[in-house]
């Protein structure tokens, strides 16, 4: 019993998931509607694919945060979202589904071989540490970037992370959330009519596949999803010590994709920024006890599901201050280590600011981010620089 978590081991965790979640829906999530309205999507197909997500999304992360006592949070692609929203407007949605199918097929596959968990061990501390203080480094900025819009709301969360600081590390962000809301409530900036808790019905979309689909739309989304998600999503991991292989991640998510794909979910995969925020030390102090926000964030992303667009539409209600700020100042700590693991060997500081630096920028090339782009950089700094036998 003495291992097994207590009440007051859940406290830090679950806010963390919260925070987590909120940042998930509240920032990211308005690219799905987004899509789906370009697609021509019924209402029904569009909460179908709000249902599908969710639930995909906390079963897995429930499963593989339990079964591996990490906090492996997973989430949708979000890239991948962004790179359908390109295509589904030309090509027929039972395609689009067939081609989401593929696209979960070789990602079990790749998970069954092993071969992206090998590739990820040999990625260099630092270059791992500079590619995510790069990935991270924007959602730093854009804490402070709403302040010419939005002055007080900025200025009142930070000067409460400052004050709460002082005094709990646990708890800062969990007070800045409240204090916000508090704080959007007071200005009437809350607008909540209209909003009525109502249960998604799923519906189910039979695949037709092509070649044009496969080459068009699961290739792609499969590439962008593996580069994108998957390996920052990794590095996120490895950065806050968990050593979780990457071959069940890649092959329960692609079997969750699989199962969903029919009822409209893109692809599933490890999460990147929100999972930062759930495995760091503001987490919880104890390492153990962090995949507790694995657990939580699974029920609060099923509990969205159950009620599809009602609650993801609620969490778009806030203000897109409130939720970047919120997102950049619970990030200050995985930006804050970073950096530091990544500067700490004077040997491949170079190298591993090359890759902060060339990630940080975000270049898109070919349809792919800054991230892979990043850690082209540094690898090839760093095998020019080093040679390659000493890159593990």
């Amino acid at each position: 019993m003495a291992d097994g978590p207590r009440w007051r081991d859940l406290a830090s965790p679950a806010m963390a998931a919260c925070i987590s979640v909120l940042v998930n829906y509240g920032g990211t999530f308005v690219l799905v509607f987004q899509a789906a309205q370009l697609a021509q999507l019924s209402a029904a197909q569009t909460a179908s694919w709000v249902w599908s997500l969710s639930i995909g999304v906390g079963v897995t992360g429930i499963w593989l945060s339990y079964r591996y006592r990490a906090p492996v949070i997973t989430a949708w692609s979000t890239p991948g979202v962004a790179f359908l929203a390109t295509v589904m407007p030309h090509t027929p949605y039972a395609e689009v589904i067939g081609a989401y199918m593929l696209s979960a097929i070789a990602f079990i596959l790749l998970g069954l071989s092993g071969a992206f968990e090998r590739l990820v061990r040999l990625i260099p501390g630092g270059i791992a540490a500079g590619l995510l203080a790069g990935i991270l480094l924007q959602f730093g900025v854009n804490a402070f970037g709403g302040a010419s819009a939005d002055p007080v709301l900025v200025a009142v969360l930070l000067l409460s992370y400052a004050a709460l600081r002082r005094f709990t590390a646990r708890f800062a962000v969990a007070g800045i959330m409240l204090a916000g809301l508090v704080l959007l409530l007071a200005q009437g900036r809350l607008d909540l009519q209209g909003i009525e808790l109502t249960l998604a019905a799923p519906v189910v979309e039979m695949p037709r596949f092509s070649m044009a689909a496969l080459l068009g739309v699961a290739l792609p989304l499969f590439l962008i999803t593996l580069t994108g998600q998957y390996m920052p999503g990794m590095l996120v991991l490895r950065n806050d010590g968990y050593r979780v292989s990457a071959n069940p991640i890649l092959t329960v998510t692609g079997l969750g994709s699989l199962l969903m794909a029919p009822f409209g979910a893109h692809a599933f995969n490890v999460a990147a920024i929100t999972a930062a925020i759930c495995t760091g030390k503001d987490a919880h102090a104890d390492p153990s006890k962090r995949y507790l926000a694995g657990l939580v964030c699974g029920v609060l992303y099923i509990l969205v599901g159950i009620f599809g667009v009602t609650l993801a539409s609620l969490f778009m209600v806030l203000p897109r201050t409130f939720i970047t700020t919120l997102a950049g100042l619970a990030l200050l700590g995985a930006i804050g280590n970073s950096l530091a693991q990544a500067m700490a060997d004077v040997r491949t500081r170079e190298t591993a600011l090359i890759t902060f630096l060339a990630t940080a920028a975000n270049v898109t090339l070919l349809g792919v981010g800054g991230a892979l782009w990043g850690l082209v950089a540094g690898l090839a700094a760093h095998g020019l620089m080093h040679g390659w036998r000493k890159a593990a």
